[in-house]
């Protein structure tokens, strides 16, 4: 399976993907052979209509990862066990009927949230990370902001305290980068999440954990404790990056010019564009063929593991037939998934307004920031699954900190 397969890494990878999407599509068709971390064959799928079929046949393309046929070569330390875990008994993993009871509790959970606490959590939280540096004329932001943001409003939600979101966000980062410390961030997040779930057992609040272990429909401690760390990772570093790649697009394109004198539409055209065009997640691991079949014209074995390439679906030219930006609210993108797995709805709600009102904020605080870099300088970090800044550096007139007020 190996032959002509084309690694997941590189320079290309991170600094043009899109171009690289496209060149593959071209080369080897809608179902590209492609090599992970260690040599580790798999099946990136590139096509919409491909990729409509995989995640709409939960059965023959299941999410069940002891399917996997290389599991006998996959050595304990692989850098991206995190991503592609074995008997992980979290819902990423679950399938039939028992994945959508899971669904339903996380759902509810997640929907009793009250839509103007999520806002203020989020207002404040930008606010403070605002006057940490409004005063000094430059910041990161990235490192000073986008990175910090989802995680504090998500831990306050679930019921950790603002002390420790720190260091879940270096976890969080360390584990989805699928580098060296990815086990390291696994481990730290599942210490601290195991704490929480027996904290909240012992003595329930108004948040999320306390509604999952009182609604949990038989579920045990540690499959909350998997489901919560899964929702945790899958809130904060894609809406970082939505966040991220959101500011980039504004500030480097006319367009959106308007946006940071003021004008609200301009926003979530903005936001809209990138799931689009620069989705946060490209790609994601996986789905298991259950038997042998045929995929865009290759033939697919039993236990082979399939990425679905939702950045690459996004800008199939089959569907995206005039090359044109789509900024004005068509959202048949498949950034948020499709099918059994697609991220629940309330979920996409809670990411959409963190991240949205940290980009107001910031636009209302800082009105005339402008990059400090060129921006062809700016650099991505090094993860197969997620697309988004090292860093958006930006300068401004010095403002004075709000101070909580």
């Amino acid at each position: 399976m190996t032959t002509d397969a084309i690694p997941l890494t590189g320079s290309r990878f991170l600094s043009e993907p899109a171009r690289l999407y496209r060149e593959m599509r071209r080369d080897h068709g809608s179902v590209t052979r492609v090599l992970l971390d260690g040599g580790v064959p798999a099946w990136l799928v590139l096509g919409y209509r491909e990729l409509h079929q995989v995640t709409g046949d939960p059965v023959l393309f299941s999410r069940d990862s002891d399917l996997w046929n290389q599991w006998d070569v996959i050595p304990g330390d692989w850098p991206l066990l995190p991503m592609i875990g074995r008997k992980q008994p979290s819902i990423l993993y679950t399938v039939g009927e028992r994945h959508r009871q899971r669904s339903g509790m996380i759902s509810d959970a997640l929907e009793a949230i009250d839509p103007f606490e999520l806002r203020r959590h989020a207002e404040r939280f930008a606010d403070e990370l605002i006057d940490a540096v409004c005063t000094r004329g430059e910041a990161d932001l990235i490192g000073q902001y986008a990175m910090l943001l989802p995680v504090r409003v998500l831990a306050r939600l679930y019921g950790f305290s603002d002390e420790e979101g720190p260091g879940l966000v270096t976890a969080l980062n360390d584990m989805v980068d699928g580098q060296e410390r990815a086990l390291a961030g696994q481990s730290h997040l599942v210490t601290s999440m195991t704490r929480l779930v027996a904290e909240r057992s012992a003595a329930p609040g108004d948040d999320v954990v306390s509604r999952m272990l009182a609604d949990r429909g038989g579920f045990t401690e540690e499959e909350i404790m998997q489901d919560l760390m899964v929702m945790l990772a899958a809130g904060h570093q894609p809406t970082a990056d939505w966040i991220g790649n959101s500011l980039r697009l504004m500030l480097t394109d006319d367009r959106f010019a308007a946006s940071l004198f003021g004008g609200r539409h301009s926003v979530a055209e903005a936001m809209n564009e990138v799931l689009w065009e620069d989705t946060p997640t490209q790609n994601v691991a996986g789905r298991w063929a259950s038997r042998d079949t045929h995929l865009g014209g290759r033939h697919i074995r039993a236990g082979d593991l399939l990425l679905l390439g939702l950045q690459a679906a996004n800008s199939d030219p089959q569907v995206r037939t005039d090359g044109a930006s789509l900024t004005g609210g068509n959202n048949a993108h498949f950034s948020f998934g499709h099918g059994e797995h697609r991220c629940p709805f309330p979920a996409q709600e809670i990411a959409e307004v963190i991240a949205r009102t940290s980009i107001e904020v910031v636009l209302d605080r800082l009105p005339d920031m402008d990059l400090s870099v060129p921006a062809d300088a700016l650099t991505r970090r090094p993860s197969p699954w997620l697309r988004g800044l090292t860093e958006l550096p930006v300068r401004f007139t010095p403002t004075p900190a709000l101070g909580g007020n």
